[in-house]
């Protein structure tokens, strides 16, 4: 079988920056559903198509193919009295990004007296990555799957 549209595809995969720095690495394979339902980066997902079971693929992406160019304005100062009163550096909060009022993860990057500062960025924003994975296993998906797009494990998804 191969890679191809409307199949559940299994990967282990390893992920670098461009200066060869292991930034993750799976524990076990992760599963995703194949074919523009974006459960997985589109360059990635294109050089898989076509593989079959046992197949490697490399795949060099720009920081927009990945995680999105830096935005300097997704760094907020915000008055402190917004935050619970036990905030901590590294906490992560919701919030809306101005400009497209979608949901965003902002972590908090610094904290002053009276401020707290707040960064909506992906953490590897900004960042060229490599990402090498390995067909772990390829299936047809189900109709349920296809029709809610992503996959479901075993014994079915309740939502």
């Amino acid at each position: 079988m191969f890679i191809k549209k409307n199949t559940v595809i299994s990967i282990e995969y390893e992920l670098f920056d461009l200066q060869g720095k292991l930034i993750e690495k799976t524990p076990d394979p992760i599963s995703y559903l194949h074919g523009g339902f974006h459960g997985i980066f589109e360059v990635v997902e294109k050089a898989l198509e076509g593989k079959k079971l046992g197949e490697s693929v490399s795949v060099r992406m720009e920081p927009e193919q990945a995680f999105g160019d830096f935005d300097e304005k997704l760094i907020l100062i915000e008055p402190r009295e917004k935050f619970p009163a036990d905030v901590k550096v590294g906490m992560q909060f919701q919030g809306h990004k101005e400009e497209s009022g979608r949901t965003a993860l902002y972590t908090v990057t610094d904290i002053a007296e009276d401020k707290v500062i707040v960064d909506g960025n992906h953490p590897l924003a900004g960042v060229g990555l490599l990402f090498k994975c390995k067909v772990k296993s390829i299936r047809a998906a189900t109709a349920e799957e296809i029709s809610h797009g992503h996959v479901h494990g075993e014994g079915g998804h309740h939502h």
